[in-house]
């Protein structure tokens, strides 16, 4: 790690921080598992629920906006505090070099204007923590998508952020709201929340009492994360919906990357899920707390 940052340190310095940011941006975008979900999600039309998110960016941890051949969004409402006001067209700007997608409001966990089969792939990055009924969510992402179509999903691990105090959420609870068809209204995990968050890490949230009142005013801004994930609850979690996994990989300093494949075969994970994440840089994932 310090060859590293001493590396980028002497490039900064002989090349100028603007070229060794774009030979910065090359080497992730050839090299390493950035490479391996570029090839994978090449030329291929996509849905991004929630967005659009700087970690698909050029510049960003995964870039894969440029490849992809097109890219629709969907946002549960048409004024947000993620993406401001938008409006319902061609208005998805998603990369400078790209024509704009079709913007979708809807809820993601109801893709009613979409049609089965729609998509190559479904993008989501840091969503489903907002999303009070994940499996839901999940399944409908898989009916949009083609057969063997791709879904690409980052979560946070709880390691990384404010919610490194709250206990990882079972599959068992995630199977239960599903079964209960618990709806965006959901405050089961408030009390939760108001006591463990971490607002020291979380600037945005303001003060106790704005935190506080902006969770009981969730399901207008859908700031509150629901439920806490580490990378053997999320793998779990895109197992029992019925993807077939395909990558998994940590990325500080808080990111779980899923690449998974819809079927409608009976699937087998075996070899994630029994090898589990004992390479992740993340201490709880490393210790077998999942």
């Amino acid at each position: 790690m310090q060859i590293r940052e001493t590396t980028r340190n002497v490039a900064r310095t002989l090349l100028g921080p603007r070229f060794a940011s774009r030979v910065k941006q090359e080497f992730r975008r050839t090299l390493g598992f950035v490479a391996a979900y570029r090839s994978r999600l090449r030329l291929r039309s996509g849905l991004e629920v929630g967005g659009p998110s700087a970690a698909f960016s050029d510049e960003g941890e995964l870039p894969i906006y440029d490849v992809l051949e097109s890219l629709d969004n969907c946002l549960y409402s048409g004024n947000t505090i993620w993406a401001g006001t938008v409006r319902e067209g061609n208005t998805f700007v998603y990369h400078p070099e790209k024509p704009p997608g079709t913007q979708i409001i809807c809820e993601a966990t109801d893709l009613r204007p979409i049609k089965d089969c729609s998509y190559d792939c479904v993008l989501a990055c840091h969503c489903l923590e907002h999303i009070a009924n994940p499996l839901r969510a999940l399944a409908e992402w898989k009916r949009v998508l083609k057969d063997s179509g791709l879904l690409l999903l980052i979560l946070p691990h709880k390691d990384g952020t404010f919610d490194w105090r709250r206990p990882t959420t079972p599959l068992a609870h995630m199977i239960q709201d599903y079964e209960n068809g618990v709806g965006e209204e959901d405050l089961t995990h408030l009390p939760e929340i108001l006591d463990l968050h971490d607002l020291s890490k979380d600037e945005a949230a303001g003060m106790k009492e704005q935190f506080r009142q902006r969770c009981l005013e969730n399901r207008i801004h859908r700031a509150m994360h629901h439920h806490v994930f580490d990378t053997m609850t999320a793998m779990k979690m895109v197992n029992h919906v019925g993807f077939t996994l395909l990558r998994v990989d940590n990325l500080r300093p808080h990111h779980i990357i899923i690449l998974a494949s819809r079927t409608d075969q009976p699937v087998d994970n075996r070899r994630f899920l029994a090898v589990g994440s004992k390479r992740s840089p993340f201490p709880s994932d490393r210790a077998g707390k999942q």
